[in-house]
């Protein structure tokens, strides 16, 4: 090769080991030079690529026993009317005149046999007490009865044998005529005896053997009678699902055996708890929305916060307002009101006796919901469906093992509902999950996070495309 050509071809080597050079040098050099054309760094490149997801993820898959760990149901959900309501504090109590029925002493004696004792079941007419009389009243009241028995027997006797002798004129029919005057004044003698000692407890059977003779020293008491105690009651709330339970509970004793009682001491307290009260204690901004509630005959919600239900049968009733205090507790500042309960009770027996479980007993707390205000056309779901994120609201949508989540707009919540509006973001035929919200957006989140979306189904020949 020719020295010149050999020369040329050593320049062109070393110019291109120069270019290479100064190519390397600039591409070493690009985080100085690329900000000032407005690129970006390798290294912001790279925080980019890791940072920003594709979408924001609004689907999570959850497997069958997922949803069976999470207690996971949907339910169709379509628009409907609800009541807005206020929440309001209240407690069960006894109805006044009826629950409870005070037994006093007829006379006065001393207790000498205790028939029943505290939380004992009786019916009505059955033996309470055996009182041995020590009251000189009494005593007097049943010789008034028996002389005046006596005294009319006499007359009647006198009357008969002075007749005929009347008639033939013999004696005057003067003496007749004041012979009958007596009977009657005996014979109201005999009824206000009478009458006095069926007041003080005795039986018709006992005034026939104090009229013979046979004066009593013992005297027994006895349960009333349901009627004397359920005058008056609703007929909505005569008794265990609405039917008249027929008997009493010994509530209280108030006596000892031995003791000697008076004339109208208490006895004992007996109690029949088929019919109640709920009570409830609201404020005087409240009253408003009670009274339009009580007239407008609004039926309320009454959630029984310390019971199972599962342990009851199906409480069918119809809860409404029966009146309210016209009167402001000086106390509290707060207005009653009051509520009709029928209720239920459950029978067992030991030892030979007979006892009650009642479902609902007073002094049970109770939260009452009163109606207010009625929405028309609105969607609602418990509360635990609902998730909240700053503003935004959130429902899931099932469909088959995804769940969609859906941002929704909240008109109203209280402590057991959340009312969404019917703004189309919820379409007829959707199934929504009715609780664990909180814990699917969790999940939604997490799936997120992890890289893999579940909305985004993987090939086998690493193609992707969205779930459908």
């Amino acid at each position: 090769m020719p020295l010149k050509i050999r020369v040329k071809l050593l320049q062109a080597s070393a110019y291109l080991v120069v270019l290479s050079a100064v190519a390397v040098g600039v591409w070493l050099a690009r985080d100085q030079w690329l900000p000032l054309i407005g690129g970006q760094t390798v290294q912001e490149q790279i925080a980019e690529d890791d940072s920003a997801p594709l979408t924001q993820p609004k689907t999570l898959k959850l497997s069958q026993q997922a949803r069976a760990n999470l207690g996971l149901m949907s339910k169709l959900v379509r628009p409907q009317t609800y009541w807005r309501t206020i929440q309001i504090p209240g407690a069960i109590v006894d109805r006044p005149g009826v629950t409870d029925r005070g037994i006093t002493s007829p006379i006065g004696g001393v207790v000498t046999v205790v028939h029943a004792f505290q939380g004992d079941i009786i019916r009505p007419r059955e033996k309470l007490f055996t009182l041995r009389l020590v009251s000189e009243y009494l005593q007097n009241s049943q010789a008034d009865l028996f002389k005046a028995i006596r005294e009319t027997e006499i007359t009647t006797q006198e009357m008969e044998r002075l007749g005929t002798l009347a008639d033939s004129g013999v004696i005057p029919t003067k003496r007749i005529i004041e012979l009958e005057q007596q009977l009657k004044r005996q014979s109201a003698l005999i009824d206000a005896a009478r009458q006095d000692l069926l007041s003080r407890g005795l039986t018709a059977e006992q005034l026939l053997q104090i009229e013979g003779g046979k004066f009593l020293t013992t005297i027994d008491v006895f349960a009333p009678k349901i009627s004397e105690t359920a005058e008056g009651l609703d007929s909505d709330s005569a008794g265990i699902g609405g039917q008249e339970t027929g008997f009493f509970e010994i509530q209280e004793l108030t006596v000892d055996l031995g003791q000697q009682v008076d004339a109208g001491q208490a006895l004992a307290v007996l109690a029949n708890h088929s019919s109640l009260y709920v009570e409830g204690h609201a404020f005087k901004k409240e009253a408003s929305n009670l009274a339009r509630a009580a007239e407008n005959q609004w039926p309320v919600g009454v959630e029984f916060t310390e019971e199972k239900t599962t342990d009851w049968p199906t409480l069918d009733q119809v809860f409404q307002i029966r009146h309210l205090s016209n009167t402001t507790d000086p106390s509290t500042r707060t207005i009653d009101f009051f509520i009709p309960l029928a209720n239920q009770s459950r029978q067992y027996h030991t030892d030979g006796r007979l006892f009650l479980v009642w479902r609902y007993r007073p002094g049970q707390r109770v939260r009452i919901a009163v109606p207010v205000e009625q929405l028309e056309g609105v969607i609602v779901v418990p509360a635990a469906a609902v998730t909240f994120e700053g503003p935004e609201a959130y429902v899931f949508q099932q469909n088959g093992d995804l769940f969609n989540r859906i941002a929704v707009q909240v008109v109203h919540q209280d402590q057991s509902n959340v009312v969404l509006a019917d703004d189309g973001s919820i379409l007829p035929g959707f199934y929504l999950a009715q609780g664990s919200a909180a814990s699917l957006n969790r999940v939604l989140k997490a799936q997120a996070s992890s890289g893999m979306r579940a909305d985004v189904h993987v090939h086998a020949d690493g193609t992707t495309h969205a779930a459908h």
